[in-house]
């Protein structure tokens, strides 16, 4: 069976994308070729790699990718999960069907570092939820 092909979009490929790219993985990396990117790449987020570490999983070694070293790739699903990837989101070769999720932006949460982890940890935990659907469906 050929692994279906996702990218995972969003504005810095810092915090949602990356969490959703190590999910997707873990959760259907036997049905799923996953990658991710932003249409603006910054760092990955040490708070994202921290929340995702309490649950197994390290995505310390993922960079922050741009949107542009995928453009002439065809994917069965572009999922953006924010509202600016979604409105900058470019067309891809090929039948991708494109679904857009907004989740609201971890790294934007100002606070201390407790206040910081707990809405990582609950952006997670909505997009884990939402992975858990796409999964069962696609």
């Amino acid at each position: 069976m050929k692994k279906r092909r996702v990218l995972i979009l969003c504005t810095g490929n810092s915090a949602r994308s990356q969490m959703a790219e190590g999910l997707l993985r873990q959760m259907a990396g036997d049905r799923f070729e996953v990658a991710s990117a932003g249409v603006a790449p910054t760092n990955v987020r040490p708070e994202a790699i921290a929340v995702m570490r309490e649950i197994g999983l390290d995505i310390s070694h993922h960079r922050s990718k741009s949107v542009d070293e995928f453009l002439t790739q065809a994917f069965d699903y572009v999922i953006t999960v924010c509202d600016n990837a979604n409105e900058q989101c470019p067309t891809f070769p090929g039948s991708t069907k494109r679904i857009h999720w907004s989740f609201e932006d971890p790294a934007a949460v100002v606070g201390d570092g407790a206040t910081r982890l707990n809405i990582f940890r609950r952006v997670r935990d909505q997009i884990k939820a939402r992975l858990a659907d796409f999964t069962k469906t696609s």
